[in-house]
């Protein structure tokens, strides 16, 4: 009896070498069943603290997804779903910091695409980029390395929660001082009565919708 191996595989099984394929919805129908289902049980798993971290804010908490590798798996897979949904191609993920990491290394790869870590000024080496963007007392800057994104790349650009827009705005316009081409934002969660995304000057996409007024970014 033959016996298979990584040399040589069976006919019907791929070589175990070679890059592994995407995951993709059979029909538009029955992708858009199963990301309608993921973004039940995502939104069920989110925790909520009221006037965390000070009174009159209700903090959502995204961390009991990561916590949970079911969970996380049906996160990155709702994301590409919303991906392919939108017919969005990247070349780049560009994943905001801190928790665009733990979202923007994984759908990279189910995307076959590149991914580039936008970061806070003086945590990258070599040359930069850089962009300022508004918080509630003062501004603070983004960085991006000035290789990482190619002229005429398409670049997707991601984050946990769109809250006020401003640290997603200022993504963007790095994005596009490297010549990308911007095809829009991807988050988890979207606090709606803060109206980030009329900050943002590209299609904004998202799994779910806060809860209630008062939410805040975590």
């Amino acid at each position: 009896m033959q016996h298979a191996t990584s040399s040589h595989p069976p006919p019907n099984r791929p070589d175990a070498t070679e890059a592994p394929q995407r995951q993709l919805p059979a029909t538009s129908s029955t992708g858009s069943s199963e990301l309608a289902s993921l973004e039940v049980r995502l939104h069920r798993s989110l925790r909520q603290y009221p006037d965390f971290p000070s009174p009159g804010i209700l903090f959502e908490d995204i961390l009991p997804i990561f916590a949970d590798h079911l969970l996380h798996q049906s996160l990155i897979r709702a994301l590409e779903l919303r991906v392919d949904k939108e017919s969005l191609r990247p070349d780049i993920v560009v994943g905001l910091e801190a928790r665009g990491f733990l979202l923007g290394p994984s759908l990279a790869l189910r995307l076959g695409a590149g991914f580039v870590p936008v970061r806070k000024q003086g945590k990258l080496p070599g040359p930069t980029e850089t962009a300022a963007f508004k918080k509630e007392y003062g501004e603070d800057y983004f960085q991006i390395q000035r290789d990482g994104i190619k002229p005429g790349q398409r670049v997707l650009i991601i984050d946990d929660i769109i809250a006020t827009g401003g640290s997603a705005a200022a993504a963007g316009s790095l994005v596009k001082k490297l010549g990308g081409h911007l095809l829009g934002y991807l988050f988890i969660l979207e606090l709606d009565f803060l109206n980030g995304r009329e900050k943002l000057d590209a299609p904004v996409h998202t799994l779910l919708s806060s809860q209630e007024e008062g939410a805040s970014e975590n």
